[in-house]
């Protein structure tokens, strides 16, 4: 027991007691104590001898401890434990303890964030932050929703993991400075950013110097922080918290940049394949590889499977998908619902940007956080839509047409039923049917909504079929194949959600779904006008399943798209 005593120090009793108080807060549960709790903890922290050495006895006679809370503070000194305090931990989800450390958000805040919103992570809360929902909430104007999301950001980046679209923003710096401190030619970024990675845990270069003479050159006055060194690599971690790996030596460029921008299973195959090829070191790139192979240059965002290798043997690859063939915004939200544009700010932006269509996808009415759109609500935004679209026909003269389409992002409910009747369905040029309550579900509770989704003859669009968000919140378990036979059966096309955040469907099953003839619609899912660039992200993931832009339903023309609708209502008879 005394070596308890000895561990169980006056800050780590106060943290328990200050954890304690937040807890009961976060769950509105006796306030008056968790006060008491709370100035224990302020109250103990400013001790000056160790209560480990006070005599139990005297404890409670402490200023701002009492008996109740001396009675734990024994049992902390006893066990190593406070029970009551485990107790809370149990029935709080991790990612809402984890809110306490976010900034300027206290346990009050968290209540509401938790129990009105039903956010359990930071990732979701992120989310929320885009999406504008906080401010739907009594004690969350903009300001503080801003506030809010920053120190969730800055947070995030103190952990060590990126989204591709973050590590995205800080590779030029990194980049430009490596090649400035080192000549050009020995400078090439490899690893899963190469690849296109959805996460980057590590920014990876190939930098062909030793390391006698590359460690010289990061002695700043600002030094990254060493975490790692060998003979032939070495890992920094740079201030904004995103780990910086070097594969250094005077090795070869095409052998070292085609080994470190494989993953290992591609390169298990590629080696098992062609264990004859050679490595020339004359290359920058690593082209040369594959034309030693005599099998078509596979990118190396492709470099993640096996199957890929035998697809390069048999066939030249098809042209990939490109930012610049998306042709429309599918799926976007406006004021109508918790976008910050209105529809003409939506349309101008499409305009601007040469896109030829909008397909406008508002909240449904179950969506109350979101200011979705009931039955009256929608039929002010059609009479809103048939003025702009008289309008834009007007100024077709003379320049590219453009149209607004209506649709919805409709709710699947509990029991796998639309958010609206067939009747209000019909009165939308497409419906988009995503799940967005009650997201703890048995895969056999997931496969039944979404099933029974697909198979609503409104259902256009399957939106974010798992509902993930990367690195904050794992997808409901679903058996990707066979949904994705049901929406072959139902000519149902699946999203690839382009919000970095999301990418959802995974690019790994892609490939299934063109081979079963469904088609992909690379969207937004924006709320905001900076919400459009995020059409590059989902072209970036779809290029690693060998998309084509004949299947992504948003590179589909407006003659196109206008006949795709024309015969997806004929062939449904609705």
């Amino acid at each position: 027991m005394a070596e308890l005593r000895e561990f169980m120090d006056n800050y780590a009793i106060a943290e328990n007691f200050s954890l304690l108080s937040k807890l009961m807060d976060i769950h509105g549960d006796n306030s008056f104590k968790a006060r008491i709790y709370g100035a224990a903890a302020f109250n103990i922290e400013k001790l000056p001898n160790q209560l480990a050495d006070t005599p139990p006895e005297k404890i409670a006679s402490i200023k701002g401890i009492g008996e109740s809370t001396a009675k734990k503070i024994a049992e902390m000194l006893e066990t190593g434990q406070l029970g009551i305090l485990h107790e809370y931990i149990a029935k709080t989800p991790p990612g809402v303890i984890e809110m306490l450390n976010i900034k300027g958000i206290g346990p009050k805040k968290i209540q509401t964030i938790w129990k009105e919103m039903g956010i359990e992570s930071v990732g979701e809360l992120l989310y929320a932050c885009n999406e504008n929902r906080l401010t739907l909430y009594k004690g969350f104007g903009e300001k503080t929703q801003a506030n809010v999301q920053e120190s969730i950001e800055f947070y995030q980046s103190q952990q060590g993991h990126f989204l591709y679209a973050e590590a995205e923003t800080i590779f030029p710096q990194v980049n430009a400075y490596l090649q400035k401190i080192f000549s050009p030619e020995t400078v090439h970024v490899t690893g899963a950013y190469r690849r296109q990675a959805l996460t980057i845990e590590e920014m990876e270069f190939v930098v062909l110097e030793n390391n006698d003479v590359i460690k010289p050159k990061f002695q700043t006055a600002q030094p990254p922080e060493l975490l790692e060194e060998k003979d032939n690599t070495i890992l920094y971690k740079l201030k904004n918290g995103l780990k910086l790996r070097l594969h250094t030596g005077k090795g070869k460029m095409d052998e070292r940049l085609f080994t470190t921008s494989c993953s290992e299973e591609f390169l298990t195959a590629f080696t098992n394949s062609f264990p004859s090829v050679q490595y020339s070191g004359k290359d920058v790139g690593d082209d040369s590889v594959f034309t030693q192979a005599k099998i078509c240059v596979i990118p190396a965002y492709m470099r993640e499977t096996a199957g890929i290798i035998e697809k390069a043997k048999n066939n030249k690859f098809p042209n990939l998908i490109q930012p610049e063939d998306i042709k429309a915004i599918i799926h976007s939200h406006s004021k109508w619902s918790d976008g910050d544009n209105t529809l003409e700010q939506m349309a101008e932006e499409c305009m601007k940007r040469g896109l030829e269509y909008l397909v406008i996808s508002d909240h449904s009415k179950t969506a109350v956080y979101a200011n979705g759109l009931t039955e009256e609500r929608i039929r002010e935004q059609h009479r809103q839509i048939d003025l702009l679209n008289e309008q834009y026909k007007a100024l077709s003269t003379g320049r590219q047409a453009f149209k607004i389409f209506k649709s919805i992002e409709c709710d699947i409910l509990g029991d796998g039923s639309m958010d609206y009747s067939n009747n209000i369905l019909s009165t939308f040029d497409l419906v988009i049917a995503s799940v967005h309550s009650n997201l703890k579900m048995t895969e056999e509770k997931a496969m039944m909504r979404l099933m029974k989704a697909i198979e609503n003859p409104y259902t256009a669009i399957l939106g974010h079929m798992t509902g993930r968000l990367l690195l904050s919140r794992n997808g409901y378990p679903v058996d990707h194949k066979r949904i994705i036979d049901a929406c072959a059966a139902n000519s149902v096309v699946i999203e690839l959600n382009a919000h970095p955040r999301r990418l959802d469907i995974d690019w790994r099953y892609i490939d299934y779904a063109i081979d079963r003839g469904v088609l992909i619609s690379i969207d937004p899912d924006a709320h905001s006008l900076d919400g459009y660039n995020d059409i590059r992200y989902g072209v970036l993931a779809a290029q690693k399943a060998g998309l084509t832009k004949e299947q992504n339903l948003s590179s589909f023309s407006l003659k196109e798209f206008e006949r795709f609708l024309a015969e997806r209502k004929k062939k449904k008879k609705i």
